[in-house]
């Protein structure tokens, strides 16, 4: 009860924008590491906006298989990564900080202003302790473990804030359920530092109640988040990081209910769309 979806927008004219019909197709890179298991639906998300989506594992950056130079897009994906126990995605996170040539090489990404950047779940993990290489993050939060000291895994609530993140462009103000998996995802700041990151319009999604009120309570907010905080951009908006997982959850018959209206996709396909366009 509660679970409804209302969006300030369309998503089918997304799916319709002139840009899928040139014929480009944009290199993503769908990042995983091992235990990642959200990576194929990452790929059918990202295909369908229009990219070219590369499965790209950690060992082919660290061998120099793969280089990053070649994507405008990188998305880390979720899914138990390092077993998603005991900082699973910091454990991630040290993989490219203690390698100087892939630290470099997420360095020079991050720092090209041509280029787009998600992380989800894991991901999110990652991008947070990996927050000192990427431009405009320095007020994000790390990840622990959630209040509830269990793995949560759920489909919540959550209402989508102003704030400077491209893939969330023209969908503030609506609140969507989505799924959440995770065991690790509550924002830990230091004194003060949600405000901070809330005043620079860097909180980007909330999870709320049934009644649309910040959710501060177990269940509505599943890991304890303070103000129910599940994802924060970068100043510039082109790195979002976020708890739940918008690729489960694309597609109608991915829920259980949706209005008819909705049509194949949920108002989820337009966070995918919006990278789409903004390389455009």
């Amino acid at each position: 009860p509660g679970l409804t979806a209302q969006a300030t927008f369309d998503v089918n004219e997304d799916i319709a924008a002139p840009y899928l019909n040139t014929g480009a197709r944009p290199r993503m890179a769908i990042l995983r590491e091992q235990g990642v298991n959200g990576q194929l639906e990452m790929a059918a998300s990202f295909d369908r906006a229009g990219f070219e989506a590369v499965d790209v594992h950690m060992n082919d950056l660290r061998h120099g298989h793969v280089k990053l130079e070649d994507f405008t897009g990188l998305v880390a994906c979720g899914g138990f990564s390092y077993g998603d126990v005991l900082g699973a995605g910091e454990g991630w996170a040290k993989s490219i900080l203690f390698n100087e040539r892939v630290r470099n090489s997420f360095q020079a990404f991050f720092e090209r202003m041509d280029t787009f950047t998600l992380g989800v779940c894991n991901g999110c993990q990652m991008l947070s302790a990996v927050k000192a290489l990427i431009p405009g993050a320095a007020l994000w939060p790390r990840f622990v473990g959630n209040r509830s000291e269990q793995f949560e895994a759920r489909f919540s609530l959550v209402q989508i804030q102003e704030s400077p993140s491209i893939l969330l462009r023209g969908m503030a103000g609506s609140h969507m359920p989505v799924v959440v998996s995770h065991g690790e995802g509550r924002a830990e700041f230091p004194l003060g530092g949600y405000d901070q990151l809330n005043q620079a319009g860097l909180a980007a999604m909330h999870f709320v109640d049934h009644e649309l009120q910040t959710a501060t309570r177990y269940p509505e907010n599943p890991n304890g988040s303070v103000q129910g905080l599940t994802a924060i951009s970068s100043l510039d908006g082109r790195v979002t990081a976020m708890m739940p997982h918008p690729e489960r959850v694309y597609r109608t018959n991915q829920w259980s209910w949706s209005p008819a209206s909705y049509g194949e996709f949920s108002p989820w396909m337009k966070l995918f769309c919006n990278g789409r366009a903004w390389l455009d």
